[in-house]
Formats: structure tokens, sequence, C-alpha cells
């Protein structure tokens, strides 16, 4: 039998965003999972990645859910104060959209090819929103903006905004869109205010998405109890999967403490058919990938994905985030531990 971690004199404090693939996080707690790998935590809903990322690197919080480059940024000192940092587990793959305005539409945009027509056509910049500079967000709006010759940076403006916010300024016209997580895509699409240009299973099959960040020496110095955090959220992430599940996912994050979004909202990436706007819906199975596919394991090919994207958006270079300490962020024996208590708990 594993051994059972030796709880502190304070619970575990692990912070989330209010998100759609937060739900392992949200679940573990609402299942009594953490109770029962015992692990005694405290749920702390934060704004956005920069508080997350300053609240693990001075000790706010002890664990967190964050964007994989959120965590090789903070580790490389790219932006903040250098702090070692790893994950065990990859939460989820997938669950970004790329959402641009209704005006952009009653101009003639239809997707990345007319964006970029309509670019050379006027002399009005545009201004897009992404969730922070070193997220998968940033990797996938760059490299899909690329892809129909428009330049980040020169041809349109990329500001930093909370995800929860994105909708809200999309309406009051500071920004043009964005590439956000669900549920905030969802939003912009239900208010008729944007619509959504491509979601992550078209942009990058497979990308690994949000994982549980710690600092290296939480995991070394509570190891039995990181390995248990992991272990219940390993167990949440197969809950999540299950589209027996999802319904009960909608009405947990739903709730406001989580994500205070409405259950259209949350259901359109979650219940599998995707509403793009504009009369566009398709089924999207793959909107969220909490389990299935092996995606929970935090491999070395998933480590180099996340540094060579990166790299190629010239967001950080091999000097700065060299691909060489890939196997030390991404930590497939940790998962494997964890892995191993699931199983016997």
């Amino acid at each position: 039998m594993p051994k059972t971690p030796q709880l502190r004199k304070r619970p575990l404090r692990l912070g989330f965003v209010a998100l759609a693939d937060c739900a392992p996080i949200v679940l573990a707690q609402e299942l009594g999972l953490f109770a029962k790998h015992g692990v005694q935590v405290e749920l702390h809903r934060e704004v956005g990645w920069a508080t997350v990322r300053d609240k693990i690197i001075y000790g706010e919080l002890d664990a967190a859910q964050a964007p994989a480059g959120l965590l090789m940024a903070a580790s490389s000192g790219l932006g903040c104060v250098q702090v070692d940092c790893l994950t065990g587990l990859v939460l989820n793959l997938h669950g970004n959209g790329i959402t641009l305005s209704q005006d952009l539409w009653r101009r003639g945009v239809r997707d990345g090819a007319t964006l970029r027509t309509h670019l050379t056509a006027t002399d009005r910049p545009l201004t897009l929103g992404t969730v922070h500079p070193f997220s998968s967000h940033s990797c996938l709006l760059r490299t899909w903006l690329k892809s129909h010759r428009i330049l980040p940076d020169r041809d349109v403006q990329i500001v930093v905004v909370p995800p929860a916010q994105m909708a809200s300024n999309l309406r009051g016209g500071h920004l043009d869109g964005y590439c956000v997580g669900e549920p905030w895509n969802a939003h912009a699409v239900l208010a008729k205010i944007g619509w959504c240009a491509a979601s992550s299973p078209e942009l990058a099959p497979g990308h690994p998405e949000k994982v549980l960040m710690v600092q290296r020496a939480f995991a070394e110095q509570h190891e039995q109890e990181h390995l248990a955090l992991v272990a219940a959220l390993l167990e949440s992430c197969r809950f999540c999967d299950a589209p027996e599940n999802r319904e009960r996912i909608v009405e947990t994050l739903g709730q406001r403490k989580h994500v205070g979004s409405s259950p259209q909202a949350l259901r359109m990436s979650l219940g599998g058919l995707f509403d793009y706007g504009n009369g566009r819906v398709e089924k999207v199975p793959d909107f969220h990938v909490f389990s299935r596919g092996n995606a929970n394991e935090p491999t070395l090919d998933r480590a180099l994905w996340v540094i060579r994207q990166l790299h190629g958006c010239g967001l950080a270079d091999p000097e700065s985030v060299p691909a060489e300490k890939a196997s030390e962020w991404f930590r497939p024996d940790i998962f494997h531990k964890a892995q191993s208590i699931a199983a016997q708990t």
C-alpha cells in the first residue's frame, strides 16, 4: 500500500484559473479525491497566468494549473524571477480557440486568408489578445497568423488579457480578436459579438495544454504529498474524460466559485458539438482531452513540442530555453510513481 503523506499544519494551496480545463482540479475536490489520497487541499481561483506564476514563485501557492510554456519561462527566468519548476502531470490536451469580432465578419473576413486581405486594404491596426506571452495560446495565434502571411507585432498588435476578460474587451472594441481557452470563445459566439475562426484540434492536434506546475523544491521536500496530489488529479482526469460525466462537470464548473459561466457556454466545448458562430456548428469530440490516449504523461516529446513552439514563434531562443532542459521540466518518472499510487488506492 502507498504511504499516506504526512499532512502539514495547513492545507496544500492549489491554484486554478476560471476555464473549462480546470475541471480536473475542481472535480478532484468536489468528488473527494484529494481526501481519498490523503491530501488536504485548498483551492485558489486566480485572475490570470501572471498571478499564478508569481504566486508559485513566491510560495503563495504550492501547486497550480498552468500553461506548459509558462512553467518553462519561469524556470528560465523569462520576464520574472528565475525559480526551478517542474510538472509530473499534463492536465489536458487542446481546449483553445481563435475568436475574431463580428465587425471583421461584416467586413468580409472569413478566415486567415481573408483577414490578410482585409489588413492590406485598411490602415486601421488590429489588436489581438492572448492570455500570457509564453502560453500555447500565444504560439497557436502567432503560428496561425504566420501561416496566412500575417506578421505578429508588425501587421497586428498582440496584447495580454486575462481569459475571463477577453469577451468583454471584444465587446468594448478594445480587441479585434483573441486566442483563449473555453468557455471564453463560446461567450463571444453566444453574445453574437464574435466567431471562432479555428480551434485547438485543428491548429495543433494533440498539443499539451495545461500542466500541474510546482517548484522543484516542493516536489523534492514534500515528495509523498506531491505524488498523492498527482495521483488524485490523475483519477480526476479520467473521470472528466468520460462522456457520461460531462453534464456533472458543466453543472459543477458553472458555480460562481469555480468558472461561473452559463451551462450553455460550458457545454459547447464539453458536449462535443461546438458552435463556431455564423452558422458553423461541428462535432468536435476532442475539444478537451483530459485522459485518453495517454494524455496525462509529461513525455519528452511533449516538452520538446512546447520548446520548439517557443523558439519557432520567436518568444524564446535556444539559449534561454534550451531543449536539453526538457527532461528536467517534464518528469515522466514522477507521473509513473503517482500512477502506481492511483492504481493501489
